[in-house]
C-alpha cells in the first residue's frame, strides 16, 4: 500500500468555500452501488434500533494575531491547554521562537516561549485566555478555505450540538445536522449518543512520505461518558447498527473497543491511524465529508467502505457537482463485509 494509492484529481471549483444552508446539503449513499439523495433524507436510510454517534466537540477562536518585539508579525494557533495560562501553539513563521522569546497578542496578553516540542511550541501567557478568546480569536477555517473567517463562520463552523470547549478543527460530518433533522431521527427510533474528541490541527497535516505506516498521527484527547458505552451494548442486544458521524468518532469508538462490538467509557489521548487493512470492531455506518486526496481521513473512509469503492464514488461525486472538504456535501457508507 502506497500513499499514491489514495491520490486522485479535484477541480479547485470543487471545494467548498463557503457553507450551504444548514441541513440541504447532498448525500452519497455508498453501499452495494452508489444512490444520490438529501442529507434531509437520512432519517429514511436509518433503521429504528441504530445508534448515531456523534462528536459534540466545540471548535473555539484558536486562531490569534500576535507581534514580536521587534514588530514582527506572528500567526498563533492555540492546539491544547496545558494550563490556565498555558497552552500548546503552532506559531507561523516559528524560526527562531526558541525558549525566552516573547510575543505580544493582538488585544490580549503577552506570552513567553517556555518549550518547544516538534511542531510545538509552550507558551506560557500573562493572564488566561478562555475568557478572552472571543474577543481576540478567530475561527480557526482550514487551509483550503481561502478567504478570511466571517461572522457567519462562529456560527456554521460549528455542530448544532456542539457542547465541550477544546477543538481547533470541526468535526465536519456534523455540520449538516439541524434540530430538525435530530427530532426526526428520534421519531424514527434512531437513537442518539455521544463522544468528545477535540481534533487538532493534525487532522490536516499531509502524509509526506509513500509508506502511509511511517506516518505519525497527533495525539488527540477523547472522552467517552459511560451513558454512550451503555447505549452502544443496548444497540448490540437489539441488533441495531452502530452510525459513526464523521471519522473523529470512528478513531474514538474504535480506540476504546472492547470485542463484540462493544466499547469501555474512559478518557485518554488516541494516536490511532486506521488505514486499508484495520479490522473495525465497533461501528457499522459512517457519515461523511468527502476529504483530500492521499490524507488520513480518506485513508480510514477506504478501510472501512473498500478503496476501490470510495474512489469510485468521488469520481462519481465530482462528476455530479458534489461540493468537497469541510463545507461541502457529506457521504453515508456501509462497511465492508
Amino acid at each position: 500500500m502506497r500513499t499514491s494509492d489514495f491520490d486522485y484529481d479535484l477541480p479547485p471549483e470543487a471545494i467548498a468555500q463557503h457553507p450551504g444552508p444548514r441541513g440541504r446539503s447532498r448525500l452519497l449513499v455508498v453501499s452495494h452501488g452508489t444512490v444520490e439523495r438529501r442529507f434531509s433524507d437520512l432519517p429514511d436510510l436509518l433503521d429504528a434500533g441504530d445508534l448515531l454517534v456523534v462528536n459534540d466537540t466545540r471548535v473555539i477562536p484558536a486562531r490569534l494575531r500576535a507581534r514580536r518585539p521587534t514588530g514582527g508579525r506572528v500567526e498563533v494557533l492555540l492546539v491544547e491547554r496545558a494550563a490556565p495560562a498555558e497552552w500548546w501553539c503552532l506559531l507561523r513563521p516559528g524560526r527562531r521562537m526558541d525558549p525566552g522569546a516573547l510575543l505580544f497578542l493582538d488585544g490580549g496578553p503577552a506570552g513567553r516561549v517556555e518549550e518547544r516540542s516538534g511542531r510545538r511550541f509552550r507558551l506560557r501567557f500573562d493572564e488566561p485566555l478562555y475568557s478572552r478568546l472571543d474577543a481576540i480569536g478567530e475561527v480557526p477555517l482550514p487551509p483550503y478555505i481561502e478567504r478570511p473567517p466571517t461572522p457567519e463562520d462562529r456560527d456554521r463552523y460549528q455542530t448544532v450540538y456542539a457542547e465541550q470547549p477544546g477543538a481547533v478543527a470541526a468535526p465536519t460530518a456534523g455540520l449538516h445536522f439541524t434540530p430538525a433533522i435530530l427530532e426526526a431521527l428520534e421519531r424514527r427510533g434512531v437513537g442518539l449518543a455521544s463522544i468528545t474528541l477535540h481534533v487538532g490541527p493534525g487532522t490536516f497535516r499531509p502524509v509526506k512520505t509513500e509508506d502511509p505506516a511511517t506516518h505519525v498521527m497527533d495525539s488527540e484527547l477523547f472522552d467517552v461518558p459511560a451513558a454512550t458505552a451503555a447505549a452502544v451494548a443496548d444497540t448490540r442486544r437489539r441488533e441495531g447498527r452502530v452510525v459513526a458521524v464523521g471519522t473523529t468518532v470512528v478513531r474514538t469508538l474504535e480506540t476504546v473497543a472492547s470485542g463484540g462490538g462493544l466499547i469501555e467509557a474512559g478518557t485518554g489521548r488516541t494516536e490511532l491511524f486506521i488505514r486499508p487493512g484495520y479490522e473495525f470492531r465497533a461501528t457499522d455506518r459512517l457519515i461523511t465529508n468527502f476529504h483530500l486526496p492521499c490524507s488520513t481521513l480518506l485513508m480510514l473512509v477506504c478501510a472501512f467502505a473498500g478503496r476501490n469503492r470510495v474512489l469510485d464514488a468521488y469520481r462519481q461525486a465530482i462528476g455530479s457537482g458534489f461540493r468537497f472538504y469541510s463545507y461541502g456535501d457529506a457521504m453515508l457508507a456501509d462497511r465492508m463485509r
